[in-house]
């Protein structure tokens, strides 16, 4: 397939081709507009000098720079997530972004707090995935005095201190499983869940929202005790196998953050594919595998284009402003995945 050519980006743009010149050169000022039109252009048909392009219609924009504190670099979810900031970055027209994406070495206080002050030594504003300890809230609140604004994103904590929160309403996402399970199960039976961790405020919504949901609606299953994973493949995987083995009456499970891979293979090795019905969050290559060989009945996914957009819009509004527009909740459309429409 041959590069697109100058020709074929002034035709793609609805210009000439000296206007296309003059925007990627810089010699003469173009209109706003029209140089935008041009960069969509270029971008859509995959022009080699979009980066030039880009520095020349936004050079007169402001630079902003912000930090993203995600977890577990390498879950699948996780390394999609960092590639739609990316993306969302580039995508801005209302400021030139440099962002930095770290990871905390742990999921300890002090290991978070670390990591947060380096990232806010060279960055405006802030956006975070993390357990709720006081420790980390007083580390937000710190930063707030400072004019670094905290967005906390999926799991909620820091409230009053915190920027803002985007992410799914978790209490529904849990409702939206236990739902799922009655009316999926072949019969009633026991039902059991996973959370990564009581500190990741997004897994207790979850948790309570499914054991609230058949408490009211479908009291003819039997809860088990909530089981702890650390969000890990191997943890889940043993404590399955071991669910599976003891209890044959097993009807549904509900993986409420990381480590449904380990669900996801146990099911199989126990060959009781079918027969439970197994909830995961988000649809990456585990899931969407599990889906088309009727291992997972539902995947639960957060739009992660939809937040990234509207994060970095949050971020960049609240260094322009100095405070955030809302100190609230944004709550994003969850994502339902069955095999049916994947």
């Amino acid at each position: 397939m041959r590069r697109p050519t100058i020709s074929d980006l002034a035709r793609s743009s609805g210009v000439s081709v000296a206007t296309v010149d003059r925007v990627l050169n810089g010699r003469h000022k173009v209109r706003e507009e029209t140089a935008r039109r041009v960069y969509d252009a270029a971008q859509s048909i995959g022009y080699h000098a979009v980066g030039l392009i880009r520095q020349r219609v936004f050079e007169d924009l402001p630079r902003y720079q912000l930090a993203f504190l995600l977890q577990k670099p390498m879950q699948s979810f996780y390394q999609a997530f960092a590639r739609e900031i990316e993306l969302a970055a580039a995508a801005c027209t209302t400021a030139r972004l440099q962002i930095q994406i770290d990871y905390p070495p742990a999921s300890t206080p002090a290991a978070i707090i670390e990591k947060l002050r380096s990232l806010t030594a060279r960055n405006q504003a802030v956006a975070m995935v993390a357990p709720d300890y006081p420790a980390v809230t007083a580390a937000v609140e710190e930063l707030k005095q400072k004019g670094i604004p905290v967005f906390t994103v999926l799991s909620d904590f820091a409230e009053g201190v915190r920027a803002g929160y985007l992410g799914l309403d978790n209490r529904k996402v849990g409702r939206s499983a236990a739902w799922t399970i009655a009316r999926t199960a072949r019969k009633p039976g026991k039902v059991a869940c996973f959370v990564g961790s009581h500190r990741f405020h997004g897994h207790e919504l979850r948790e309570m929202g499914f054991r609230s949901y058949f408490r009211e609606e479908a009291p003819e299953f039997d809860l088990l005790e909530t089981l702890i994973n650390l969000d890990t493949v191997e943890i889940t995987h043993e404590a399955t196998s071991t669910l599976l083995q003891k209890h044959p009456d097993l009807a549904g499970l509900y993986v409420c953050g990381g480590g449904m891979e380990g669900a996801i293979a146990a099911i199989r090795e126990e060959k009781r594919t079918g027969e439970v019905a197994l909830i995961v969050n988000e649809l990456v290559p585990e899931s969407k595998e599990g889906l088309m060989d009727g291992t997972v009945t539902m995947a639960i996914s957060t739009p992660l284009p939809a937040l990234c957009r509207e994060l970095i819009t949050q971020m960049t509004a609240a260094i322009e402003t100095g405070e955030a527009g809302s100190a609230g909740q944004s709550f994003l459309p969850l994502e339902i995945y069955i095999p049916e429409n994947i």
